[in-house]
């Protein structure tokens, strides 16, 4: 077992979990992620939806008969204003994101990332310093949620692609090769992350042999040859051992996303340990918490859906599982805890990710209302103009005019009216997240770039 950080030294950072081992809450799990307090989850292993701009359906007469989602988004609909607001204040990487994705894959990819960044950001807050995301996707939105979790874990903090592979009947009709593979996407919250190895070694499959056909290893004596052979290897970063859930009649519930034990026993085996706290925000199905519960980890799900208590509570007690390695005392439905009341969070509310941007702690915004974008927009352009405050120009269209912020984010600047100005395109690019109004103007001064 290899484990990157001392996990004592780590211990004393974080803060204490608000919600109780074994817990399954119903309900969008936007507020039940801002509810958990940062910093108290060693392990994120989800599986979202897809952006497969369809609808899903349980097979009739299954355990999951009637569970069903909409996997299609709509800018309008899906993209709240809120979430639109924070993000472009907070977060420009992950803005830049949903912006350009918007015009190269159209609305409903934007909607959709919007809808995840959202939750994403909150996942990075409460997981712990030491802690990981396992991210679920398949080809539809794969480049734009990689993009995406780049912006929000930082590119350094990617550790891993991994290629779940099946195999599966093709059409006869078929004019490409069959697509037979999800992508697991691995991020550690920082460079300290848990990896245990030894847990998740496979068997060597074979060995290479040299132009004699002599076994290379054969030059080791025989009793390290054995011990190499039975030790077996780390995985690579494609997966063809696991078979779709379709073909395994034993966990078969007819959940319409459903994924095998096994995948995910994998990924809670390498990154975390024995009382770690895992969890998955879209858990309908019940894989991640089974799987934990089997490893002995505690966990905590999330679905919207209404069947999802019953479908884990159900799944553990057909596996017959022991509470706390008590072999006198199975699970019962009584041990699975039931909530659709957001936590309420017990340590210093901090925002999410704040340390992506700031450098200095954030000044209080003064009392009051809570002006939109928009309504700053308005009220700016009304006090000043259709002018870019930053090269003097006017513009006869105020869509060529943004709100930036005085102080910038990076250096502790608040999103209140008061700290904030008109830009041009070109200004705002200069800007960037580093200069204030007066350093831009001076910037341009310099450059040519003012009106006069």
């Amino acid at each position: 077992m290899t484990t990157h950080t001392t996990r004592s030294e780590t211990r004393k950072r974080e803060n204490q979990l608000n919600v109780a081992n074994r817990t399954v809450l119903h309900g969008d799990n936007l507020p039940f992620l801002r509810g958990i307090n940062s910093r108290t989850v060693h392990l994120i292993a989800t599986d979202p939806p897809f952006n497969k701009s369809k609808d899903f359906h349980a097979t009739p007469d299954s355990l999951s008969a009637g569970a069903k989602f909409t996997d299609r988004w709509v800018w309008e609909r899906d993209a709240h204003p809120d979430w639109q607001d924070a993000i472009q204040d907070d977060f420009p990487a992950v803005w830049s994101v949903i912006e350009t994705s918007k015009i190269a894959s159209g609305e409903d990819m934007a909607a959709f990332l919007c809808w995840l960044g959202v939750r994403l950001l909150e996942m990075h807050r409460v997981l712990r310093d030491d802690g990981s995301l396992y991210l679920h996707i398949d080809h539809t939105a794969h480049a734009w949620v990689k993009a995406l979790l780049d912006g929000i874990f930082g590119r350094e903090n990617f550790r891993n692609e991994i290629v779940w592979a099946y195999t599966g009947p093709g059409s006869p009709k078929m004019r490409q090769f069959n697509r037979k593979h999800d992508t697991i996407l691995w991020y550690s919250k920082g460079d300290k992350w848990t990896f245990n190895r030894d847990t998740v070694r496979v068997p060597h499959k074979q060995l290479n042999t040299n132009r004699t056909g002599r076994v290379i290893a054969g030059a080791l004596t025989s009793d390290l040859r054995n011990e190499y052979l039975k030790k077996g290897k780390v995985p690579e970063t494609w997966w063809t051992e696991f078979s779709p859930v379709g073909r395994i009649a034993s966990e078969r519930t007819g959940y319409p996303t459903q994924k095998p034990l096994a995948l995910y026993e994998r990924i809670i085996q390498a990154s975390s340990n024995p009382g770690d706290v895992v969890l998955d925000p879209f858990a309908g199905c019940a894989t991640t918490p089974v799987a934990a519960e089997r490893l002995g980890r505690q966990w905590i799900g999330m679905d919207i859906w209404d069947g999802a208590y019953d479908m884990v509570a159900d799944r553990l007690l057909s596996e017959g599982m022991s509470v706390d390695g008590e072999s006198d005392r199975l699970i019962t439905r009584g041990d699975v805890f039931y909530s659709t009341a957001p936590p309420i969070r017990s340590d210093d509310g901090e925002v999410a990710a704040p340390e992506l941007k700031l450098k200095a702690k954030r000044s209080k915004e003064p009392p009051g209302p809570r002006q939109t974008r928009a309504q700053i927009l308005e009220e700016l352009i009304e006090e000043h103009g259709q002018v870019c405050q930053g090269c003097d120009r006017e513009f006869d269209d105020p869509r060529y005019l943004d709100l930036d912020h005085n102080t910038p984010r990076s250096d502790g600047g608040i999103n209140h009216i008061t700290n904030r100005v008109l830009l041009c395109g070109p200004c705002n690019r200069i800007k960037s997240n580093t200069l204030t109004l007066t350093g831009l103007r001076r910037r341009n001064a310099e450059l040519g770039r003012m009106s006069y």
